[in-house]
């Protein structure tokens, strides 16, 4: 049914640019430079004497990143970054904010707390690709005697005894490559297997029904279950944990998630398999067992909603555009470069925090101080009209997005891999289930979820004509 091998990977494509994220190969081909030039926001107290990354301070130290000479003009209006949860499309957003402030701009986060938005292509690249001046580590943040504990965003930043991807220096390098290897060693054949095993279950519990929601009903679904699979959960477990990761217990949904994980930690210290969970336990590392329960908890909800939002968004574009339209169901190639093409302009991760600033430094003609957070925005730095001055210009194999970072601290190249498979299946199997499938609502009638962080639809209402079921459920 889905048996066509995987498609030609467009990371490592000989006549096509490298992602910036990709370890692999070893040495990354620069990115294409080019200069790149309603909620009221509160006003903001320019006699106000607390330290803010906004407000004027002595010049600092000659820029390491090659930024141009600082805009001495007083900072605008910073920009509430929630505002990103109102439009349905950020772009003009992005464009506005550009418009005001170049490519990195003033903003504010929950609770009036200032940061900047680093929206520029070539900017975030020196930002990521520098974790000295521009460190992962959250301790050097000026605001922390501001932050209460309560902070909505305390989760994001990961002050307490974070899991990956949030420690810095070689503890964190050696955990990444911890991971990564156990990552590396998931048999693609037994994935591919995992993801069109599930995706035909699921499908099966609607296609006879003429109709469903494609994200609630499959999407946000498919991606946990195949990787608490590869991860060494029990099928039966699947379910649940995917109720858990998806919000749908509650507080009560992430304690069962917590002690989900234990189970299995416990279970594979005991009697290792072929697993994710029982490589990690096996690692020279020798991490105890919670703060591995911890790190395959960061995996499996990292993993899961941006994959989840992988699938819903290109779906989406390949049922609205015409262009897609046309290939819909004639090959696999239409549907390797609807991903692609989600990844440049609709990326599921839109902003990440962060980076903090280990000294005084010029950035994108900013004065950034010692301290200061940065808001990595991947979504606006993939529009860079400095480096795509036509959008409108198919992307192609082109894979030098930010879509899954950049330098030290990207998203692990086989995870990378893993969220290919998942959702490259996921496409193809509710495509090959349900030949006829169309939008059972105009375009303009979908709606996303209110998010600054991750972009994803609330719901993606389809018809199809009804088919019958093709095997047991799993």
């Amino acid at each position: 049914m889905t048996g066509s091998g995987p498609p030609p990977n467009p990371h490592t494509s000989p006549d096509t640019p490298s992602s910036p994220d990709t370890p692999i190969p070893p040495h990354d081909p620069p990115p294409p430079y080019a200069p790149t030039s309603p909620r009221t926001p509160p006003a903001w107290d320019t006699s106000d004497t607390r330290p803010t990354p906004h407000t004027a301070h002595t010049p600092p130290a000659p820029s390491a990143t090659g930024s141009p000479a600082p805009d001495t003009r007083p900072d605008p209006r910073p920009v509430p970054l929630d505002r990103l949860r109102l439009p349905s499309d950020p772009s003009a957003l992005y464009q506005e904010l550009r418009a005001a402030h170049g490519p990195v701009a003033p903003v504010l986060l929950d609770g009036d707390i200032p940061a900047w938005l680093v929206l520029g292509y070539r900017e975030l690249h020196q930002v990521t690709a520098d974790p000295a001046l521009f460190s992962r580590d959250a301790e050097l943040w000026n605001q922390w005697p501001r932050i209460p504990d309560d902070w909505p965003l305390l989760p994001v930043v990961g002050r307490a005894r974070p899991p990956v991807p949030h420690p810095a220096g070689e503890g964190r390098a050696r955990r990444a490559a911890m991971i990564a290897d156990a990552l590396t060693a998931v048999d693609p054949a037994r994935l591919q297997g995992y993801a069109e095993r599930f995706a035909d279950a699921l499908v099966d519990g609607f296609c006879a029904r003429g109709a469903a929601d494609v994200i609630g009903e499959y999407a946000t679904l498919l991606p946990v279950r195949v990787l608490a699979a590869v991860f060494g959960f029990p099928a039966e477990e699947g379910p649940g944990l995917a109720a858990a990761v998806n919000g749908d217990g509650g507080t009560d949904g992430g304690q069962g998630l917590a002690r989900a994980v234990a189970r299995l930690v416990e279970r594979r210290r005991r009697n290792p398999g072929r697993d994710i969970a029982s490589r990690l336990l096996a690692s020279p590392e020798g991490l105890p067992d919670d703060e591995i329960a911890r790190d395959l908890t960061s995996l499996l909800t990292a993993g899961h909603q941006p994959t989840a939002d992988w699938i819903g968004n290109s779906l989406r574009l390949m049922l609205t555009e015409d262009r897609f339209a046309a290939s819909l169901f004639g090959g696999r190639r239409s549907v390797v470069e609807a991903m692609n093409e989600v990844l440049w302009e609709d990326t599921p991760t839109q902003n990440a925090v962060g980076r903090w600033a280990s000294r005084d430094t010029l950035l994108g003609g900013r004065r950034i101080r010692a301290g200061d957070l940065l808001v990595l925005s991947l979504a606006a730095a993939n529009s860079d009209p400095g480096i795509r001055a036509d959008r409108t210009v198919p992307t192609g194999g082109n894979a030098a997005f930010f879509s899954f970072g950049h330098g030290a601290h990207r998203c692990p190249f086989p995870a990378r891999e893993i969220a290919e498979v998942i959702a490259r299946t996921a496409i193809e199997v509710i495509l090959d289930r349900l030949p006829d499938l169309d939008l059972a609502v105009p375009p303009q009638a979908l709606t996303r979820r209110p998010s600054p962080w991750l972009r994803g639809l609330s719901a993606l209402p389809v018809r199809f004509t009804p088919t019958t079921v093709v095997g047991p459920e799993y």
